[in-house]
């Protein structure tokens, strides 16, 4: 459902004025591949700056690629990025951006119209979101005050309103309490379950483990190793993720 073809991001970094000006390419993502099947979970495993980042914001067509592409259930991902929008569901974490000043109803709602969802449609699928979510006591409710926890299922309703069949998780635990991660966690084995394709990306080895069904290790921008966790294991003589990942990637410089 996901193919990654030679998909690379340069940044210019500018500095100086004039004569003097000085522009500095900065490669943040290095002709990557992977596949994604469904009903898998891919890790994409690697420090804070490796490039998992733009990597997801490439694919969710936040970030224009400087070369290479991808296909999202056979959509080019250049050619027709409206059309892959309508594919994907994306779930950040830190911060998720709901608007405060709307009811959970009305943030999920705003989402399900950019997805040109029907009016009947739409108000369905949120009850039957709420209920599953158990957020049908605060559902009319302005998100402004919300806690962590409400607003992160608040962020997951609205992140499949429209019932995605790929699905991107970019560091989705990140500031979270244990309880919160655990919802995010169920919720991705949801999506396996589901039969949905899922990038989730971490620096948290214990995460990867226990969600991901292959991992792929990036390192400065290139993926530098993808498989099993029991290939890795075997082709790297590691007896844990962790340990292969410190041989793989070092001290990080």
């Amino acid at each position: 459902m996901i193919e990654v073809k030679k998909l690379s991001k340069v940044f210019k970094d500018v500095h100086g004025k004039g004569l003097k000006k000085l522009t500095k390419e900065i490669h943040a993502v290095n002709e990557i591949e992977f596949s994604v099947k469904a009903g898998e979970v891919l890790g994409l495993l690697g420090e804070n700056g490796a490039g998992k980042t733009t990597t997801l914001r490439m694919l969710a067509t936040m970030l224009k690629p400087t070369s290479g592409t991808a296909f999202i259930n056979g959509v080019d991902l250049i050619r027709e990025p409206e059309h892959v929008r309508s594919q994907i569901g994306i779930l950040f974490g830190g911060e998720v951006g709901l608007y405060d000043k709307l009811t959970a109803r009305e943030n999920i709602a705003y989402f399900g119209a950019l997805n040109n969802m029907k009016k009947d449609e739409m108000d369905t699928r949120i009850e039957l979101l709420a209920k599953k979510l158990g957020m049908e006591d605060y559902l009319d409710r302005r998100a402004g005050k919300f806690s962590k926890g409400m607003k992160q299922k608040v962020s997951i309703a609205r992140c499949i309103i429209h019932d995605p069949q790929i699905m991107f998780f970019d560091e989705p635990t990140s500031g979270l309490d244990v309880t919160a991660a655990r919802l995010i966690h169920d919720f991705i084995k949801e999506c396996k379950d589901l039969g949905k394709a899922v990038v989730f990306s971490s620096h948290t080895m214990h995460e990867v483990e226990k969600l991901c069904d292959r991992i792929a290790i990036i390192h400065k921008g290139s993926i530098i190793a993808v498989g099993t966790i029991d290939e890795l294991k075997e082709k790297y003589q590691g007896e844990t993720i962790e340990d292969i990942f410190v041989r793989l990637v070092g001290d990080g410089r």
